[in-house]
């Protein structure tokens, strides 16, 4: 399950989504989260959700890495989705039993707050997937960069945020190779009560919390010896550059918000 956790990885490609500018699709991904809660009905939601897959095929990404990613966060959105029915008490009664009851807006909501956790975890994804960490930092730090004024220092901030990213695939496989070790040391992490199951866990956290020290350690060392000074006065290999590309996105993109604003007036809040 661990192995399977894919957010923070780069998959090099050369689709047109990997062709756009970093800072489009950090400002595409924006709109999408923003918009995802402003949808008021399935019309809206289905909008962004179809939008969501048709971005998906265009980014030639696997279908297997999709999935991939979904396996750990699965219990997460079956939880959601199940407390959903018992939350909601309007509309007709499809289920009832003691203090247990099930309606038809339960049910539609339900399905309504799945298709939107799904939709915010495939966007949010792709950015990730389809950029490149120093693509990723370069964004960051232009998009943030009126902050200068207020002696905000941009360029350690979008570093920092970038190598957050960046050491969540290498801790997940750390975590993997921790816990089969101590499985072959006759370590059990799936029997016994609750309690003794988050004990068990003590022996994994502890290693992992020194590996992360010694890995930010290498890091900061090598970033020394290569004369590592910050923002200030640096140059870039490569210049960021809009593109036809990146004016095609953003006018589909905001054609898409435009949608979801009309369907949710046309269509008012009926899920």
């Amino acid at each position: 399950m661990i192995s399977d956790i894919t957010i923070g990885q780069y998959f090099p490609g050369n689709s047109i989504v990997h062709k756009l500018d970093a800072r489009t699709k950090i400002i595409f991904t924006m709109f999408f989260l923003v918009f995802v809660f402003v949808c008021k009905n399935f019309w809206s939601l289905g909008l962004l959700a179809g939008f969501a897959v048709v971005t998906y095929l265009f980014s030639k990404i696997s279908l297997k890495v999709i999935l991939k990613s979904l396996k750990p966060l699965l219990p997460i959105i079956l939880l959601t989705t199940v407390l959903q029915l018992y939350y909601v008490k309007d509309g007709n009664v499809l289920f009832h039993k003691g203090f247990l009851t099930i309606t038809d807006m339960g049910v539609y909501m339900a399905i309504f707050i799945a298709v939107r956790i799904l939709s915010l975890l495939f966007i949010s994804s792709l950015l990730t997937y389809t950029t490149a960490p120093t693509d990723l930092t370069d964004a960051i730090e232009k998009l943030l960069s009126p902050l200068k004024v207020f002696k905000i220092e941009v360029h350690t901030f979008a570093m920092m945020m970038t190598i957050a990213l960046r050491f969540i695939p290498t801790l997940v496989d750390e975590i993997g190779r921790i816990m089969s070790a101590q499985k072959a040391r006759g370590a059990d992490f799936e029997s016994g009560s609750l309690i003794k199951r988050v004990k068990s866990l003590f022996p994994i956290f502890i290693p992992l919390f020194i590996s992360a020290f010694k890995r930010a350690i290498e890091l900061a060392d090598a970033m020394s010896c290569r004369c590592y000074t910050g923002g200030e006065g640096r140059t870039r290999l490569r210049q960021m550059r809009f593109t036809w590309r990146d004016l095609v996105c953003s006018f589909i993109t905001l054609l898409v918000c435009g949608g979801v604003i009309a369907l949710n007036i046309v269509f008012d809040n009926i899920i």
